[in-house]
Formats: C-alpha cells, structure tokens, sequence
C-alpha cells in the first residue's frame, strides 16, 4: 500500500541506519581508546574483573616502592656495618701493636692515639647510617617492614642490628684505650669478639636485603601478569576493529542510499494522479 501519511520503508531504512551508526560509534571508540572494554557497560562483568586487577596492580606498584625504601634502609646499614667491620680490624692492629712489651711509653702513646681516633669514626659511621630517617644499627629502631602483598596483610621484617660501641655486637667500650701491653692485649681479643660478632650481624642484614630484592623480583613478574591478564580482557583486536570499521562505513553509505530511495518512494503517487 502507497501512502503519504505512512512510509514503512523509510522507517525500517533508518531503524537500520540508526543501528549502523551505534556500531559505528562502538567501533570507533574501541579504536581510539584501544579498549574493546572501556566501561561498564561495555561489558560489566569483565570490566569489574579487570578494575580488580587494576587495583591489585596498584597495590603492588606500592609494594615495589615499600621493598626499595627497605631495601635502602639495609644496605645503608650494611655498608655502615662493612666500614665498621674494616675500622675494627685496623683498631685491632693497632691493639696488637700495642701489645708488644718492648715498645716504650712514647710509641704506645702514639698507637694509643691513632686507635682512639679509629674508635671514635666507629660512632661518626654508626650515628651516620641514616636512609630516609631511619637508622638500623644505632638501637632507635626495633625492625623495619616492608609490605609483601597488594592489600598489605603480609610484610618482611628485618631486625635491627645495633653496632654501637659497648653493645652486644661490638662489645668495645665507647671510652676503650691502652697505656700499657697488657690492656692492648684483652682490647684486641675483645676486638676479635667483636669482630666475629659482626661477622654474624652483616650476614643477618646480608639476608634481610637478599631476600627483598627477591620478593621484588617476584612482585614485578606478577604486576606483570596482571597488566598482561588486564589487557587480554579487555585491549581491543586492532586489526579486526579496522576492518568492522570498513564495513561499517560502507554499510552506512549504503543505509543512507536505501533512507533516500524509501524517501522518495511517495513521490510515485504523483504519477497517479496526473
């Protein structure tokens, strides 16, 4: 039937038109945004699993910067520890030296010199062990932690080690000096102590770093895997866009041309009536 009241034709033509310019719309987001999911409602189950991975990406982005403060806190601390270590083993020269009877007073004075100045660097190291405030070998701080997961309810702890003098590890007196062979003598065998002591205490900080920079290495790979689990649900397939677009494009030329002939279709009426 021929009216000019109703055009069925131009209404299915432009309900199809209209259908080709929503795909077209999607398609070209996808390529701008490179997302063939880039919002709920896209697809709301798969863009709340990846908001999730993003999030737990997030995390451990902030796990990454937890493990390298820590990590530099450490090796502050063992690079203070390594320095002390070689101060105590010129101190204990020193003490042997010392310790020789057949020095006289003059020489031993002299060895007695160079010693205290030795011990006293061994403070200027210890009270200088500082990274971002915190200090793991003067007794002002019990531990450290370093996050371990992306919700923060695991971390890795390392235990302070205080490298003082007059402490458990470095048992050297803070005032120690020597005027005579016998005292050079128990201070280099108190040095050994202390030595072996320390010894103990680097490897104890040697592990702690060790161990965050493998969890590091751990933590990368897996925002890694996350970041590639995130892009294959919701990255959009390039190739395959360009070519829906192509079509699209085409196949909206072609809705606009069908709109047009179901347009004009009421204009035949004319005929009849001549």
């Amino acid at each position: 039937m021929l009216s000019v009241n109703t055009n069925a034709g131009a209404m299915v033509a432009l309900q199809n038109l209209n259908k080709t310019n929503l795909e077209l719309a999607a398609v070209q987001n996808r390529i701008n945004t490179g997302l063939r999911v880039s919002g709920a409602k896209d697809d709301g189950g798969i863009y709340a699993i990846a908001q999730s991975m993003r999030a737990d990406i997030g995390g451990l982005g902030a796990v990454k910067q937890s493990l390298d403060r820590v990590t530099s806190v450490v090796d502050t601390a063992l690079a203070a520890g390594e320095a002390i270590s070689d101060l105590l083993v010129e101190m204990k020269a020193k003490a042997l030296a010392g310790a020789d009877s057949s020095l006289d007073a003059n020489a031993r004075t002299a060895l007695n010199e160079d010693f205290k100045a030795l011990r006293n660097q061994i403070a200027t190291v210890v009270s200088n062990a500082e990274f971002g405030g915190t200090n793991l070998i003067n007794n002002t701080t019990a531990q450290i932690t370093a996050l371990a997961n992306a919700d923060g309810s695991s971390v890795i702890t390392v235990l302070d080690e205080n490298l003082s003098l007059g402490g458990a590890i470095v048992t050297l007196a803070a005032t120690a000096s020597f005027s005579t062979a016998t005292q050079a003598d128990n201070i280099a065998s108190t040095i050994g102590t202390s030595l072996d002591n320390l010894n103990q205490a680097l490897a104890r900080l040697g592990t702690g770093s060790k161990s965050m920079s493998i969890h590091k290495s751990f933590v990368t790979k897996l925002s890694d895997e996350l970041e590639k689990g995130v892009g294959n649900l919701v990255d959009a397939d390039l190739a395959r866009e360009s070519a829906a677009l192509q079509a699209l494009q085409v196949k909206q030329q072609l809705g606009i041309q069908a709109l047009a002939i179901a347009n004009a279709a009421p204009n035949t009426l004319l005929a009849l009536f001549q």
